[in-house]
């Protein structure tokens, strides 16, 4: 007969069925949470720990890859909005030079007398006797006749009656011109001045190259305003102007006067 100690007891089976019943529940739980979560979050469990930290590596290199080319791209940027500033302001030079050329020639064509004709002392000018010229050429011959121009207007024809006599008194009356110029920004005391003029210098330098600065007179008390010149022309003041407020600086047309800015 077995001894009492190797005889299952009540007890036993209880214990362990509790113990088969744990587990049950355990694994049928496991099982249903596996299934909510999401498969990012089981294959980073799986995932070893050198590949995740190989992975931020590699990200943190190429955000240090990406500020370099942003660093770059800042620098071309600054670069083309130089250049572009000069283009703009060699075509301002160009359309005014075409602009006195178009005041000037006909001024010069209106000097001219009436009736001149071909300058006959030029030897490209005429053809002073008549002639025929042929030579042999492709299916035929070709024949160029040559016929002087007509006859020159008479010097009596051709003069203009005199203007009226000028009186002298008017034309020694010397004609003031006017100078231009730009303010810019707002109302500043006299010791800030220079220090606004350094930061418009360094915003828009190739904007005000060969302009200097003056202080001129506001409505505000104790304020003046820093005014760029000289400009010979208010229609370049204006579009100068307008360049200036494209980048949000104040700008206004206004005469060049009134005291030297010190930069000292």
């Amino acid at each position: 007969m077995a001894r009492a100690s190797e005889q299952f007891r009540q007890s036993d089976v209880r214990l362990w069925g509790m113990v088969a019943l744990a587990c049950g529940g355990l694994a049928v739980f496991g099982a249903n949470v596996a299934a909510l979560l999401p498969n990012s979050v089981l294959g980073g469990l799986h995932q070893p720990r050198l590949a995740g930290t190989a992975s931020v590596e590699s990200l943190r290199s190429q955000v240090a890859s990406l500020r370099d080319e942003t660093v770059l791209l800042r620098r071309e940027t600054m670069l083309l909005t130089s250049r572009f500033a000069i283009q703009e302001q060699s075509g301002s030079d160009i359309t005014r030079r075409v602009g006195a050329l178009e005041v000037t020639l006909p001024r010069v064509l209106e000097g001219l007398p009436n009736g001149v004709a071909v300058d006959r002392s030029n030897l490209t000018a005429s053809v002073d006797m008549p002639g025929t010229t042929s030579f042999d050429a492709e299916g035929g011959s070709v024949v160029v006749r040559q016929t002087p121009l007509p006859a020159l207007v008479s010097p009596a024809a051709a003069t203009q009656p005199l203007p009226a006599p000028i009186d002298t008194q008017t034309a020694a009356t010397p004609v003031e011109q006017t100078i231009y110029g730009i303010a810019l920004g707002g109302p500043v005391s006299r010791a800030d001045a220079a220090g606004q003029w350094n930061d418009l210098s360094l915003k828009i330098g190739p904007l005000l190259i060969g302009l200097e600065p003056k202080l001129g007179n506001t409505d505000a008390a104790g304020a003046q305003r820093i005014i760029a010149g000289p400009i010979e022309n208010l229609s370049d003041a204006r579009v100068l102007c307008e360049r200036l407020e494209r980048v949000s600086i104040a700008c206004t047309p206004t005469s060049f006067s009134g005291t030297e800015l010190n930069l000292l």
